[in-house]
């Protein structure tokens, strides 16, 4: 099965230009357990219309996207997220956990050369349900210690998670092109026993 898997421009992702035709990603927002990251980045500027920002606020500019395209394969995703959020997410891994629970919302835009304008090639509607994933043990969360060096300011931290599906039936839009969406199924509805 094919793989959709990106490596992200975080400085074109922070510094929009638009004559730099590299992709970018980002998470709109995202909450684990009970936990809210704060949608705290406000001035990204939206890909699609290089002369305004992002409607909503972003959480973390994204590096990394990886998904093997799969009903019950994981989202794999890095990115930056600001101090605030570094610390949250320290808190949560040192911590207990109560719930595994991922809802999250993302985008990820390229460049058509042939339309010669960005579009969305992989994003979803609505939040999508997730479960961190868990390799041994270990859940797939982390956070580095130090800030990252490749955009100083606003200071910022690169995060990693991997998030796999609830059993309810959930849809990814991805795009090959400017106007060709293909929408895919993430998750597998399980019916409760009666």
């Amino acid at each position: 099965m094919p793989q959709f898997s990106r490596a992200l421009d975080v400085y074109q992702g922070f510094n929009f230009k638009k004559d730099k035709q590299s992709p970018v990603g980002y998470i709109l927002s995202i909450k684990i357990g009970d936990k809210t990251l704060t949608a705290d980045q406000e001035t990204i500027k939206n890909p699609e219309e290089p002369d305004k920002a992002i409607a909503e606020k972003v959480v973390a500019v994204l590096n990394h996207y990886l998904w093997e395209t799969g009903a019950t394969d994981a989202i794999y995703m890095s990115g930056q997220v600001s101090t605030a959020n570094k610390q949250m997410l320290a808190e949560m891994l040192l911590g207990t956990w109560s719930s595994i629970d991922v809802e999250f919302k993302y985008v990820v835009y390229e460049y058509d050369p042939l339309a010669k304008k960005y579009f969305k090639s992989n994003f979803v509607d609505a939040a999508v349900k997730g479960l961190l994933e868990k390799n041994g043990d270990d859940l797939n969360l982390a956070i580095a210690d130090n800030p990252s060096t490749e955009v100083q300011s606003p200071k910022n931290y690169t995060f990693q998670i991997g998030i796999k599906p609830q059993t309810l039936e959930q849809t990814v839009n991805v795009a090959v092109a400017s106007g060709k969406n293909i929408v895919k199924q993430w998750g597998v509805t399980e019916t409760a026993a009666g």
